[in-house]
């Protein structure tokens, strides 16, 4: 295995679109929102560990998650866990992990990897991103993997590549904020547009450099704790100077300021898994096309709802079409998939209703 593959998984996120299971002291990365016996955060550990030595993978994540990540990946050791004392967007934590690993090994290169994303086929996963390695090893430049869009979402990113281009990885022209439908649609028809997946690969060096330039106020923070990472002295630094960190995401603070960045249109289906909904498109189903986690389902004249309860729990569903329905001990959600992005703010009336236990 490739002593200079680092892999950075982000795992810091709420996932509040997934209330009631995730919820804010135990997310939906720490879940089995599959099914399969494995959490989210562990599918995507092994799958990144079958090419990223164990000891080289690196979990950012919020510092009241530290004992999950633990419990969940006991392969991994404590100084292994980047955490953060504030939330201050995905720029900071990636500067301070690419600053953790180049002095471990100047050389290495690393994937930047959300936690909580399906990906089946891993194989395929793992050649695409050696693919991007092996660029970064040799030029400096930033790779990220795009998803051919099979519709036009509204709900993702977009990265415009230029034309023309072949196979493999292509010079990409601009990233795109979420577009509303009309655009979504001219996106695809121009057949030179993909998905952002929010995976990212480049050498240390590389990332580095980048802050150097684009972000040269927060590389000067981070950069004056060099002597401190990686030792005892690291938590009570980080615990000081990290607030002070702009709050700003990795797109906006280097991205959409490089002008050598290449995207390989990824080869292995991809789900960013962000709502019940795109669960439900995931997960096999029952002869009334309802999708279920767990439950022992009767149904009646009940079609296309997407089902999660407690262990072997018995749910019986009557006259729903297109439902969500989660049950979760003090909770019970019964929602429309249709209304799915209205989740977030029934979660807020919940907490100014009943308290932020239930959040």
């Amino acid at each position: 295995m490739n002593k200079n593959y680092y892999a950075v998984l982000m795992a810091g996120g709420v996932g509040s679109r997934f209330w009631p299971i995730s919820t804010t002291e135990n997310p939906k990365q720490f879940h089995d929102m599959l099914g399969t016996g494995d959490t989210l955060i562990q599918k995507t550990f092994k799958r990144l560990n079958k090419f990223v030595p164990t000891e080289n993978i690196l979990i950012l994540t919020n510092e009241r998650y530290n004992d999950l990540v633990l419990e969940q990946l006991p392969l991994v050791k404590q100084e292994q866990v980047v955490l953060e004392p504030a939330m201050r967007n995905t720029a900071p934590c990636i500067l301070y992990a690419a600053l953790k690993i180049q002095k471990m090994n100047p050389d290495g290169v690393m994937i930047v990897a959300p936690s909580d994303h399906w990906i089946e086929d891993e194989e395929a996963f793992a050649k695409d991103v050696i693919s991007c390695f092996d660029k970064c090893e040799k030029e400096e430049v930033l790779c990220t993997l795009g998803i051919k869009p099979t519709f036009p979402n509204t709900g993702f990113g977009y990265i415009e590549f230029e034309k023309p281009s072949g196979e493999g990885l292509k010079k990409v022209h601009q990233f795109r904020e979420k577009p509303n439908y009309e655009t979504a649609k001219e996106f695809l028809e121009q057949g030179n547009f993909l998905w952002n997946a929010g995976i990212f690969m480049w050498s240390v060096k590389t990332i580095v450099n980048a802050f150097k330039n684009y972000q040269p106020a927060q590389y000067e923070l981070f950069e004056t704790g060099i002597s401190c990472y990686n030792n005892s002295d690291e938590a009570d630094f980080i615990k000081e100077n990290y607030p002070k960190a702009e709050n700003i995401s990795i797109d906006y603070a280097i991205l959409e300021n490089s002008k050598s960045i290449f995207v390989l249109p990824a080869t292995f289906d991809w789900n960013d898994l962000g709502t019940w909904g795109s669960l439900y498109d995931k997960l096999d189903k029952d002869k009334d096309n309802n999708a279920v986690v767990n439950s022992k389902v009767i149904s009646q004249d009940a079609n296309g709802n997407m089902i999660r309860s407690p262990k072997d729990k018995i749910v019986v569903v009557d006259g729903l079409e297109d439902y969500i329905i989660v049950d979760k001990e003090e909770v019970l959600l019964i929602y429309p998939k249709s209304k799915e992005q209205d989740i977030k703010q029934v979660l807020a009336k919940v907490k100014d209703t009943f308290g932020d236990q239930y959040a």
